[in-house]
């Protein structure tokens, strides 16, 4: 049978992905794949994108988000079903004027000094800059999203959703202005939510201060704090009204050291007895509980701190200082007039900004906020109740409780990079908050209104995304009709609550549905030693280098391998090197099968009574594997989809049946062979097309230029039917017979790895099947004996049924005996020619050491222990000599 060799895009012996990704992803895009056609009987899959930051490349946890998607919705899309992947970018509010800033700072230049209108107009060219950027980077690690929909934060579209929702919240009475505790980074110079703190714990210090009782001479109440500069904004001392020590001076008033302001003592049951001396100063400006104390007895709030964290004129003789500078002046002074008591060691959690990792302050400032209560609980119920499930299931018990337990969201930034809030403010008092912005003011007629200086925090526009990227207010081409509500959020699990937790409740709030059915929490990417990847630890992965050197699909495969969800993952030069050689593995795989295609070609139809028992085996083992990945991919196990997958192409496929089959593309009568490769062939490309999309559309592509002209095939892998497991072909006999074979086969080739025999070295066997496999194993002789390697190769009917001779070797299997002679392993001439050199070796050794140990001058000068050495050694050489002599 003549081989195929006119086939060109074959013909490199290692697959090249740089020939291969760019030109199928622009064909993809030419014929309009990603977009979806709706299809009112069909139920549409719909991932919305978590939209990266704007602020750069896209990192190594972009690639794997990515990953994990893109593989959902080329499964979804295989399946059948209007698959839709809505991509876009976050304007990432305080992140990227961070980024900008520091640009700008690189030219001498402030934020301040170019003004807010210029300011603005260069974070839009930062954006556009980056917004195509990131569609680049997307493209090579191969998202098939509907980029005809790809949506900015910042577009027309999110941006009337952002304005209608806060106007809806805000008529319902749930988004209000009040003067509140909040976290304010006096580098960002915001505020910023609770979720967007980290807390570190620090070595820090517990001062116990003394401050006078009125009108009672020497008499001091002593409180202890770690912020001695905050009493400057004292406004009370509390004690717990069950605390017998204290009961007696409640109500009476205390000086205020280095201040001499007059201060009650207050009764609140937040105090804690066993805190310090149970006394705790109040500073309601500057700390939460205090805050709420000060509600509960109107207490004067006294804020002592500026935007940039340090003392301002309400702080007196400290004006100007920073906290640090403030607090050793403090001290010092109270040092000084004897109300320093004590200090003592302390540790505490300290509240640090998660954009820049700066010191935040507590400070009562007046904010925009969010009453999340209302919100929380139809979106704790949707969890509850199974609507929403979250994977993996513990972590629905963190949501649940952080849920629970939520406190108001202030959603206003101090920034002027954002969704400007829409309110407006007239001289006459009059606050105006409309979705268009308003030209008169309805109370007073005048046109002179302000508009509020601050945006609205990011999660605020991204918590509606699902809704608001298909359309929400108005729906005009229906995409929010049919898409929604979309079907799996994935993302990482370190912003659920973040972000999906305020999806799902803005998305019930504005729209009456769940925004999806299911949540998928991915792990973060961690270096090979398992170290968090950062860049001024130097471990960071830069995905497009990596797919310059190993390849798209390589990356995608080695960002799966070992990664379950909601568990952080390594990725290693193994693993890349891994994906790599499968890549070329089913790149010569393909060249081999089609490289075998004859003038006849490939049937058409597959004749069912010249299939032999290999056959049978592979195409069950093929449905099998079908069978297990299908429900692999119901159930969201990806990675250990994706092992089964490699399992079956690579072992299976490539080692086994390609093998097995060698033998008959031999002979004359090859057709049927070549129909089951190609069969096979093609099931596990479509298999594993999710996974590794561009190396499976290069190798069918090829596939098709060698098929029939009347064999019906799709134009593309990407829109070819995923393939389907047929039961009636799963055939556990022959799985059963061919993995016996197999078993032998492995079992010979480990026993040659143990004793080292060459690889080019045929050893002797005689395999002794029962009387019910003795056919088969006759049948496949020579492919046994080729692929372990075995000449001559003996068959005895009926097992061994004995014990192996002390030259031999038995090999025990459920309906098998493989018996190997030793001596057929070893290489006699070879083995007597080394012993004769080692023995030759050994007599010069032991030559020399006879005359170094009579000879008096050495071991009468030499120390003891050197001289017994040599004597040990020298009877190690004498015995090991005997051996080989005697061997």
């Amino acid at each position: 049978m003549a081989e195929n060799t006119s086939d060109e895009g074959l013909k490199p012996k290692a697959y090249q992905p740089s020939n291969v990704e760019q030109k199928w992803y622009k064909y993809w895009l030419e014929k309009g794949y990603f977009t979806p056609r709706k299809n009112p009987k069909k139920q549409p899959f719909v991932i919305i994108m978590p939209p990266p930051n704007i602020t750069g490349q896209l990192h190594i946890g972009h690639a794997l988000t990515v990953t994990v998607e893109d593989i959902m919705v080329r499964w979804h899309r295989m399946m059948g079903e209007p698959t839709l992947w809505l991509p876009g970018v976050d304007h990432a509010g305080i992140a990227t004027q961070m980024v900008v800033e520091k640009d700008l700072a690189k030219e001498g230049k402030t934020r301040a000094g170019l003004g807010r209108k210029i300011f603005v107009d260069t974070v839009w060219e930062w954006a556009n800059k980056y917004r195509h950027r990131i569609l680049v980077q997307h493209q090579r690690l191969g998202a098939s999203c509907d980029w005809s929909r790809e949506t900015f934060t910042l577009d027309d579209a999110p941006c009337k959703a952002v304005r209608a929702t806060f106007v809806n919240l805000y008529k319902k009475g749930l988004i209000y202005r009040g003067e509140r505790i909040i976290n304010w980074c006096p580098r960002c110079l915001t505020a910023i939510s609770d979720l967007e703190v980290d807390y570190k714990e620090l070595q820090g210090n517990l001062y116990h201060l003394r401050y006078p009782l009125e009108g009672a001479k020497g008499k001091y109440v002593t409180v202890a704090t770690t912020r001695p500069e905050t009493m400057l904004g004292d406004t009370a001392v509390a004690v717990n009204p069950a605390d017998e020590r204290y009961k007696d001076i409640i109500g009476k008033r205390l000086v205020l050291p280095l201040v001499g302001r007059k201060i009650p003592i207050v009764a609140d049951e937040a105090v804690d007895k066993e805190f310090g001396s149970g006394a705790v100063k109040v500073t309601p400006s500057h700390d939460p509980t205090d805050f709420d104390i000060a509600q509960r007895h109107n207490l004067p709030l006294i804020t002592i701190l500026d935007n940039n964290a340090c003392l301002n004129e309400n702080a007196g003789a400290y004006c100007g200082l920073s906290c640090n500078e403030g607090r050793k002046k403090v001290i010092e002074d109270l040092e000084k007039e004897g109300l320093l008591l004590k200090v003592e060691p302390y540790n505490h959690s300290v509240g640090h900004c998660h954009r820049c990792a700066i010191l935040i302050e507590p400070i009562a400032s007046r904010q925009w906020f969010v009453k999340t209560e209302p919100l929380a609980k139809p979106a704790i119920e949707a969890v509850k109740n199974g609507s929403i499930n979250i994977i993996p299931r513990h972590f629905t018990k963190v949501y649940l409780n952080w849920m629970e337990n939520i406190k108001d969201w202030c959603i206003s930034r101090q920034l002027w990079w954002g969704h400007r809030i829409p309110v407006w403010y007239c001289r006459c008092g009059e606050v105006i908050v409309d979705i268009k912005d308003p030209t008169i003011c309805p109370k007073c007629a005048s046109q002179k209104l302000e508009q509020d200086p601050d945006v609205l925090d990011t999660w605020f526009s991204s918590g509606l995304w699902p809704h608001s990227t298909l359309g929400w207010p108005d729906d005009e081409n229906g995409d929010l009709d049919y898409f929604y509500p979309t079907a799996v959020m994935e993302t990482a699990y370190d912003i659920l609550f973040f972000w999906v937790a305020r999806m799902i409740m803005l998305g019930i709030e504005n729209t009456g549905k769940i925004p999806f059915h299911t949540v998928y929490l991915h792990g973060l990417i961690r270096d090979e030693k398992g170290i968090k990847m950062s860049k001024t630890k130097g471990n960071v992965i830069d995905p497009l280098d990596v797919i310059d050197k190993y390849g798209t699909d390589a990356l995608r495969f080695a960002l799966l391998v070992g990664n379950t969800s909601g568990n952080d993952a390594k990725l290693s030069i193994a693993k890349l090197e891994a994906g790599r050689n499968f890549a070329n593995k089913l790149w010569n795989a393909t060249r081999f099968v089609l490289g075998k295609i004859g003038e006849e070609g490939v049937p058409l139809e597959m004749d069912a009574d010249k299939l032999k028992l290999e056959d049978f085996w592979i195409i069950s083992r093929l449905n099998s594997t079908i069978k297990n990945v299908t429900r692999l991919m119901e159930e969201y196990q990806f990675g250990e989809a994706q092992r089964q997958i490699h399992e079956f192409i690579w072992g299976d496929f490539c080692d086994w049946y390609i093998e097995l089959a060698k033998v008959r593309l031999r002979g004359k009568n090859a057709a049927t062979v070549i129909f089951v490769l190609m069969f096979a062939l093609d099931k596990s490309l479509r298999l594993l097309h999710p996974y590794m999309p561009f190396v499976t559309e290069e190798l069918w592509q090829q596939m098709a230029a060698c098929l029939p002209k009347g064999a019906l095939r799709e134009k593309s892998i990407m829109i070819s039917a995923y393939p389907k497991a047929v039961e009636g072909d799963i055939n556990a006999k022959a799985e059963e017979t061919i993995s016996t074979l197999i078993e032998m086969v492995r079992g010979v080739r480990n026993i040659r790895a143990q004793h080292k025999v060459e690889a080019k070295r045929y050893i002797e066997a005689i395999i002794y099947p029962d009387d019910g496999l003795f056919e088969t194993v006759s049948s496949y002789k020579e492919a046994i004996a080729t692929l372990a390697r075995v000449k001559p190769l003996k068959l005895h009917k009926g097992r061994h049924c004995g014990e192996a001779a002390e030259n031999e070797l038995l090999l025990v299997y459920n309906n098998v005996d493989v018996l190997i002679p030793m001596v057929s392993m070893v290489d006699t001439a070879a083995v007597q020619e080394r012993r004769q050199r080692e023995i030759k070796e050994l007599e010069g050794q032991i030559e020399r050491l006879g005359k170094l140990l009579v000879n008096k001058g050495f071991t009468a000068k030499a120390p003891a222990v050197v001289v017994n050495k040599e004597r040990v050694k020298l009877n190690d050489f004498k015995e090991k000599l005997d051996r080989l002599k005697d061997a």
